[in-house]
């Protein structure tokens, strides 16, 4: 079927994080394009199947551990990666976040280093200070509207002894780059140097962009599958976040019982949602159809984001968005100063970012542009912004 994504979907009013917690100061007509969720309505067969699993009227205790899911995850990275996932290997967490926190508390102690390269994804850094472990930053190298790892500074930092592991972010929220298969082996060749452990946030691999393709790590090292963990998820490519769900990916059988451990014995978290089971089988057995559009309505909206900046933001960059919906924009030409430019976009322009500066200083006068959004949605934005910058 032909999906309609240009439709404006009302949010506000369903206890919606990204529309019902806008700051009173951005106006009622405020636009939001913060949280990494999409506006776009989720495909047919997720919402028949929900309709029909209602429709049995009783909501009780529901297994995880059943064929039909890993059968649906499996088949799912064997048919889009090429990836052989053992189906023992899969363990259910209610996000990628609470997975990150359970790992980080096994896998390290109080005081121990954890790798992460910024500017990333703002939970990496809260998860591993929350947890009482030291953030090791290994920032990202900025060349042109691109970025780059450097792997001379990851290599130190992996060398010293109190660094345990690493998070990765592939692809990378929020600088877009879907990383090469030679970066990501250099990565394993660095921490099988020092006997490290990975865990690759793999959340966005399904949103690339048209004729870009993501490489799971594990696909791409399986001689050191023991040391590594992948965190998937269908939130972001189906637009199921609320559904609290994804799969983590653990070969290593030490780990797998410390999982057991930890996450099942010592904090009961095991029970899916009936309709977050019933979400992802119906993603990963029907949803294909609709990903391509999406992923080919998405790519527009970048584009022209990229377009709009280039005729009438001259000082603006907007990175090279290879993955994600996320575009990053800097507006360091305009105002590099980041609480006035949130001021500024907030008060004046009325709309709601994910500022760069959460994802730490690095991120400093950059915007993040969530471009899941429906066209008319992304043009209001632009064209807001540009008011606003042309009053500094």
């Amino acid at each position: 079927m032909k999906y309609d994504f240009d439709t404006l979907v009302e949010r506000r009013g369903t206890h919606c994080c990204k529309f019902d917690t806008i700051p009173e100061e951005a106006g009622k007509n405020a636009i939001p394009v913060s949280i990494a969720d999409m506006d776009l309505p989720c495909a047919e067969p997720i919402i028949r199947a929900l309709h029909e699993r209602i429709d049995q009227r009783i909501f009780g205790y529901t297994v995880y551990e059943n064929g039909d899911c890993k059968e649906a995850v499996t088949g799912w990275y064997r048919k889009r990666f090429g990836w052989e996932i053992d189906k023992n290997d899969i363990f259910f967490s209610p996000g990628v976040v609470p997975a990150l926190a359970f790992l980080i508390q096994f896998l390290t102690k109080e005081g121990d280093g954890v790798i992460i390269q910024r500017p990333v994804y703002h939970p990496f850094t809260g998860k591993v200070e929350a947890n009482g472990r030291k953030v090791v930053n290994s920032p990202l190298v900025r060349k042109g509207s691109t970025y780059e790892m450097d792997f001379d500074d990851l290599d130190r930092k992996f060398s010293d002894e109190n660094t345990k592991g690493m998070i990765l972010c592939s692809p990378h929220n929020p600088v877009g780059r879907v990383w090469r298969e030679d970066e990501l082996r250099k990565i394993v060749d660095i921490a099988k140097k020092y006997d490290k452990w990975i865990i690759s946030d793999e959340i966005h691999a399904d949103l690339t962009r048209i004729g870009v393709t993501h490489t799971p790590l594990l696909k791409l090292a399986p001689d050191y599958s023991d040391r590594i963990i992948v965190c998937t998820a269908p939130s972001k490519t189906f637009n199921l976040a609320g559904m609290q769900f994804s799969n983590i990916i653990i070969p290593n059988k030490e780990y797998q019982k410390q999982w057991t451990d930890v996450v099942s014995n010592r904090l009961s978290v095991g029970m899916c949602s009936p309709f977050g089971l019933t979400a992802i089988i119906a993603a990963y057995t029907e949803g294909e159809e609709w990903l391509d559009q999406a992923r080919a309505y998405i790519d527009g909206n970048i584009r022209y984001i990229e377009s709009f900046v280039k005729e009438n933001l001259p000082k603006a960059v907007v990175m090279d968005c290879q993955g994600t919906y996320l575009v990053w924009l800097d507006l360091n030409e305009y105002c590099s100063d980041p609480e006035k430019l949130e001021e500024l976009m907030v008060q004046k322009a009325g709309i709601v970012f994910d500022e760069g500066y959460i994802f730490g200083p690095e991120g400093n006068g950059f915007e993040r542009i969530n471009a899941a959004a429906q066209r008319i949605t992304v043009e209001a934005c632009m064209n807001r912004m540009k008011a606003a910058l042309d009053t500094l």
